[in-house]
């Protein structure tokens, strides 16, 4: 147990001091809070959107007027007739050019080109307009 001897210790001035240590501490902890769930909110609306960019296959040159395909691929197309020169992906892989690592074939709309999972996009117009 505790004796005081001098009662100064208990005065309107200790407490005082003490309340205003108390209030800048929650002042503290609060904004501690808001800056976590900001930093949270802002390091989760940059990684979300860095998910959201597409970005084309590594394997296909990039020329104007391409088309990737994207996944899911159709399983089911209609039979429109707007002919597309797809980009057949044929499997080879080469260390030296020329090399065969893609071929061209025209389809029936850019929908039939997609479905077929060897096709890594497509030209609009048939592939003889490419000289292909």
């Amino acid at each position: 147990m505790m004796v005081f001897k001098d009662q100064s210790s208990l005065t309107a001035p200790g407490i005082d001091e003490l309340s205003t240590t108390m209030d800048r501490a929650m002042q503290i902890k609060t904004f501690l809070r808001t800056t976590k769930i900001s930093l949270t909110l802002t390091l989760s609306a940059g990684l979300l959107s860095a998910c959201a960019t597409s970005q084309p296959a590594a394997d296909t040159k990039e020329t104007e007027g391409f088309t990737h395909c994207e996944a899911p691929r159709q399983q089911m197309c209609t039979r429109e007739y707007v002919p597309v020169c797809g980009h057949v992906n044929t499997g080879i892989q080469c260390v030296t050019t020329p090399c065969p690592s893609q071929r061209h074939q025209t389809y029936g709309n850019a929908c039939s080109a997609c479905a077929d999972e060897k096709v890594t996009g497509y030209e609009q117009g048939d592939c003889a307009s490419y000289g292909k």
